[in-house]
């Protein structure tokens, strides 16, 4: 749960202090953040202050009456469409500078689906990035067109799906480019050959087993009970299989995939 007496700085929920990477987040929903920047790994990052983690509100700064944030769309058509205007009070007044030019010393980005795909390198982009990052969490119909075109430096998608809002592909970004940040997890080889690393080639990481040995009449592979690391390795590799989402897209796997070793 969010500690305010800690964590509210101007209004505003914040978690992690004395970094320079900062992350602000803009929506409709803030308390769906509430038990997220308590797990593992983004409670390590701000602990170890890898990053700062700031909910804003967008309601909380119109300038409409009865906190209004949207309106029906230009040209008819169901829903309600969130205001540029009222996105735009908001970057002014938790940043200080017109809307416009928040960009220009930080990365924005708005949840949209007609964004570039997030991906294992787009992640990667992201932890190395030394930008503080701002994520425009939609609602509704979405935002006004003119949010992406005037405020962000990109839009973002996490999958050919609709959900309701922004804020769970908000939080499938920042803990995919977190777990990224050096330090973060506790054991950092376990990024090395994970699914879609360059270390597999963009394939899926191959199958894991733990106890018991044996379960209604399936085994553990014999090979992985063998002590021969070496072994174990070549089996692994070989398992290693190209992504399903490249397989359903029609998209040629990167090599690599399919059982073949990414580096020899």
């Amino acid at each position: 749960m969010w500690d305010e007496r800690r964590h509210a700085v101007d209004g505003r929920h914040c978690r992690g202090v004395g970094t320079s990477r900062r992350i602000d987040i803009f929506t409709l929903v803030p308390e769906a953040f509430s038990w997220f920047v308590d797990q593992h790994p983004l409670s390590e990052a701000i602990e170890n202050g890898a990053v700062q983690v700031h909910i804003h509100n967008i309601r909380d700064h119109t300038r409409l009456l009865h906190g209004q944030v949207d309106d029906t769309p230009y040209g008819g058509g169901p829903g309600m469409v969130m205001r540029v205007d009222a996105v735009g009070w908001a970057l002014e007044t938790v940043f200080g500078v017109p809307p416009r030019d928040v960009q220009k010393e930080r990365r924005v980005m708005v949840l949209s689906a007609a964004g570039r795909p997030l991906d294992d390198s787009l992640a990667g982009s992201l932890a190395s990035d030394t930008r503080d990052l701002v994520l425009l969490c939609g609602r509704f119909e979405g935002f006004d067109a003119r949010v992406a075109e005037l405020f962000a430096t990109e839009e973002v998608s996490v999958g050919p799906y609709v959900v309701a809002g922004g804020e769970l592909p908000a939080m499938i970004v920042v803990e995919a480019l977190v777990r990224k940040m050096p330090g973060v997890l506790g054991n950092e080889a376990s990024m090395v050959e994970e699914s879609f690393s360059a270390e597999l080639g963009g394939a899926i990481e191959y199958p894991h087993f733990t106890r018991p040995r044996e379960y209604l009449g399936h085994e553990v592979p014999e090979i992985l009970l063998s002590g021969n690391h070496g072994a174990i390795a070549a089996w692994r590799r070989g398992m290693a299989r190209p992504s399903a989402w490249v397989e359903w897209s029609g998209v040629e796997a990167p090599h690599g995939c399919g059982g073949s070793p990414a580096n020899g």
